[in-house]
């Protein structure tokens, strides 16, 4: 039997995180690495609240940085399930950070991630297919499928080396 579908909404997230100077260089400006761990972090928790179980990292597409992050500014993450597979699923991820005095936002990057979900002895495990309702979640869907199929496709030629 397999799981009941689920729509985007009921695993969405969305989580603020104060830039401090642990998070920075010297200069103020946020790591990188930083960010990619707040990034993965809310994704994995997207992840587990779609399929119900324990999920971990298979692949993280390119991350671009569209501007910087500094010390003292809001974090803001984003992250829906776009596509679900049979046991993987991928998840969007939107940063923004907020100057909190201004309340200004800039679109700092955005990547997806996939993930695999895994049952009690660790192997690989079928999740609840995905409903997209919205026309937003229908359009996140069809990229999210473009995107599996050209992974697919580059994993086959990896292999083939």
């Amino acid at each position: 039997m397999s799981p009941a579908m689920k729509k985007p909404s009921e695993s969405e997230m969305t989580t603020a995180r104060l830039m401090m100077p642990t998070d920075a260089n010297v200069l103020g400006n946020v790591f990188g690495g930083a960010i990619m761990r707040y990034m993965d972090e809310i994704a994995a928790i997207v992840a587990w609240r779609h399929a119900g179980k324990n999920v971990v990292t298979a692949s993280i597409d390119r991350m671009d940085f569209y501007a910087p992050v500094f010390v003292g500014d809001l974090l803001m993450l984003k992250a829906a399930v776009n596509f679900v597979g049979t046991t993987s699923m991928e998840i969007g991820v939107r940063i923004e950070a907020v100057d909190p005095s201004t309340r200004r936002g800039t679109h700092t990057g955005s990547c997806f991630l996939t993930y695999v979900a895994l049952d009690e002895k660790g192997k690989p495990t079928p999740i609840p297919p995905l409903s997209p309702t919205t026309p937003i979640e229908k359009r996140r869907f069809r990229e999210a499928l473009a995107r599996r199929k050209l992974r697919e496709a580059a994993q086959a030629v990896t292999q083939r080396r």
